[in-house]
């Protein structure tokens, strides 16, 4: 029972999305596509689970929000109170309006970069590591499906391959 990577390359993105559905819908899993821009709902069709990084976002988010606060309250309640054009400095929550630009642009640049920072390291898009692309014309104008399965399954991919519109297939 060996396993045979199977590499299709499409010319356009519509016989990619249509055979990417029909070949999940046979019982096979597709690996990975490979595509020059985004195309909408390719991954549905090939089973990529939805993303959490939103919840990241939430919670850096929260975090810069968190310390804006903090850091409003300590500098102009805690440690320094100064009477800046009549406005109360004995609490912060007197405050408040004048501190909700701090606290959202604290909140955008924490989730924003925590996010990017997030996407790199999770994606492995760090500085000197190798380029996971297996054709690289699928940078240029060529889609590509990979399919790892049995031996077994190689002729009935392979007849679905060709009769979905792949102009080229590959094995490794």
């Amino acid at each position: 029972m060996s396993k045979v990577v199977i590499h299709a390359i499409y010319d356009d993105e519509e016989p990619l999305l249509a055979n990417a559905k029909q070949i999940r819908s046979q019982g096979f899993s597709i690996k990975d596509a490979f595509t020059p821009f985004p195309v909408h709902g390719l991954d549905a069709a090939i089973g990529v689970p939805r993303t959490r990084i939103a919840i990241c976002a939430f919670i850096y988010g929260l975090t810069g929000a968190s310390l804006a606060t903090l850091m409003m309250w300590y500098m102009m309640v805690g440690d320094w109170p100064t009477d800046v054009g009549g406005k109360p400095s004995f609490s912060y929550y007197m405050n408040v309006p004048a501190f909700i630009p701090i606290t959202f642009e604290s909140t955008v640049l924490c989730a924003a970069h925590g996010m990017a920072i997030t996407f790199f390291l999770r994606s492995w898009l760090v500085p000197g590591a190798k380029a996971k692309n297996p054709d690289p014309r699928t940078t240029d104008d060529k889609f590509m499906m990979v399919i790892e399965t049995k031996e077994e399954n190689r002729a009935t991919i392979e007849g679905l391959l060709k009769n979905g519109g792949a102009s080229e297939i590959h094995y490794k």
